[in-house]
């Protein structure tokens, strides 16, 4: 597709609004008097120069309109004042053809209001002075052709240019979509890979043994499928090393639930390598029972909160004297009993420089 460049565009409308300019300095002979012409001729290209300035712009300022339009009236009263139209004057009607054009521009620049209120114009003088033959003589018609073809094409260029817009728009939206959908299956394909990996094991072992399983089986059943929970439930708050003291607190009796809310989503591998060791540093030093492990939403200094409750309850006093089954087995490690107290609350910061974190209770 030709593309034609705007400064281009300015140049050739500069060019042709002179050509009626050098038309009217070169029919002075035609006039009954030079003085009135001249200020129409200077008028006209004010009007002109001030229409083409700052073509980044679309929109023709109002001001710049209005001055246009007032021009628009000034120039055919001051030119036929000092004319004959009784009989041929040539080139020395150039008024038409450069009212024409600045109604053209200005209905290019956005002012359709002003640039019709002044053809229209320039129609009712002819009418008055000249009669309706001289709209054809003169070139009205000719001017007037010129404004509606730049309205329609002005319109037609707004159109286009909407729906190259929503066109755009929706491409994006499909791009983001089809790789939100490639990340989801990725993703997806990832864990599925990641669960076959940990449970192929154990699964064999269930189909060897006909179902027929240990009381150690069966509690390691019930490790695994805390563990790809997980990994759904997790998510960013996981690498080896939480994995490992995860597993490590489950096995003495503990009760772990961790949720990714994704506040830690942006964060680098830095910041997420140093949240994972002051996770895994907390989790090893706490005896807690119930342990919730959480993310904070994005906008808080604090990326993760640890609160560990340990039950005063006869049968959870020590840790181990619960077994992992049972742990596991219980409904929630966020409800907190009546009896529950507070043995771990952590507060690790989102950034390395951030306020020091907050913590308090048995074994920090």
């Amino acid at each position: 597709m030709i593309t034609v460049s705007r400064g281009v565009l300015v140049t050739l409308a500069a060019l042709f609004s002179a050509y009626h300019v050098v038309l009217g300095i070169t029919s002075m002979s035609a006039y009954r008097h030079p003085a009135p012409v001249i200020v129409a001729i200077a008028l006209y290209a004010a009007a002109t120069a001030l229409s083409l300035a700052r073509p980044s712009r679309i929109v023709l300022p109002a001001w710049v309109a209005a001055f246009d339009l007032a021009v628009c009236i000034a120039v055919p009263v001051l030119v036929v004042s000092q004319l004959d139209l009784a009989r041929e004057n040539g080139y020395a009607t150039w008024y038409v053809a450069a009212i024409g054009t600045l109604m053209t521009i200005v209905m290019v620049r956005r002012r359709n209001v002003f640039a019709w209120i002044g053809i229209a114009f320039l129609v009712v003088h002819t009418l008055v002075v000249a009669g309706f033959a001289a709209l054809g003589a003169l070139g009205v018609i000719g001017s007037v052709v010129w404004v509606a073809a730049a309205a329609v094409v002005t319109r037609a260029l707004g159109s286009m240019a909407r729906d190259a817009s929503r066109f755009a728009r929706a491409e994006r939206q499909v791009v983001e979509w089809h790789a939100e959908q490639e990340a989801h299956v990725v993703e997806r394909q990832r864990r599925l890979d990641e669960t076959y990996q940990r449970a192929a094991p154990m699964l064999i072992r269930i189909v060897e043994s006909g179902g027929m399983l240990t009381e150690d089986e069966r509690a390691e059943c019930l490790l695994l499928e805390a563990g790809m929970r997980d990994e759904i439930r997790g998510r960013a708050l996981l690498d080896d090393g939480v994995r490992e003291q995860v597993l490590a607190a489950r096995r003495r009796g503990a009760n772990v639930v961790l949720l990714d809310d994704g506040g830690l989503d942006g964060l680098d591998e830095q910041e997420l390598r140093r949240i994972h060791a002051r996770l895994a540093e907390a989790l090893r030093g706490s005896r807690a029972d119930k342990l919730v492990v959480r993310t904070v939403q994005t906008g808080s200094t604090v990326a993760v909160t640890v609160v560990g409750l340990r039950s005063s309850a006869p049968d959870a006093v020590a840790g181990d004297r619960v077994g992992p089954r049972d742990a596991l087995a219980a409904t929630s490690a966020e409800s907190e009993g009546a009896d529950d107290e507070v043995e771990l609350w952590l507060e690790i910061p989102r950034h390395e420089d951030a306020e020091a974190e907050t913590s308090k209770g048995a074994g920090l």
